[in-house]
């Protein structure tokens, strides 16, 4: 899969975001030299996340037949220890549905193994940069 980032020139930091047929506009916040067009990198791999849980939970629900019917997840970000090598998330997850307690555990389990969550604690992640 490719994902494309293409500079808006109207403003000056955003860029255009193209994966698949979807398209989403990140910009830097005004204090960072930007407008606030829309989300920063760093908001971007926060939401990925968040939306991976949301996701593998009502995935994980329907394929065992818990009656779950609404799922939000809200992140906070703690980077005050960032360029020390840490970066922390708190995903806070809530959960509606005909639920007993143990279900909502089993699913705050599943939560906790989402495939990003795995990819962003556990895997080391290469990146290679080259000039197209």
């Amino acid at each position: 899969m490719s994902i494309q980032i293409k500079r808006d020139q109207s403003l000056a930091m955003r860029h255009i975001v193209h994966v698949r047929n979807h398209i989403i506009s990140v910009d830097g916040a005004v204090e960072e030299g930007g407008v606030d067009a829309g989300p920063n990198p760093h908001d971007l791999y926060d939401a990925a996340l968040g939306a991976c849980k949301a996701l593998t939970l009502v995935w994980y629900a329907k394929r065992k037949n818990i009656p779950v019917e609404d799922i939000q997840i809200s992140l906070a970000r703690d980077n005050s220890e960032e360029r020390q090598g840490v970066y922390r998330l708190a995903a806070s997850i809530s959960l509606s549905g005909d639920l007993t307690e143990a279900q909502r555990q089993e699913l705050l389990a599943v939560a906790e193994k989402c495939p990003l969550q795995k990819l962003m604690t556990s895997v080391k992640t290469e990146v290679t940069t080259t000039l197209a």
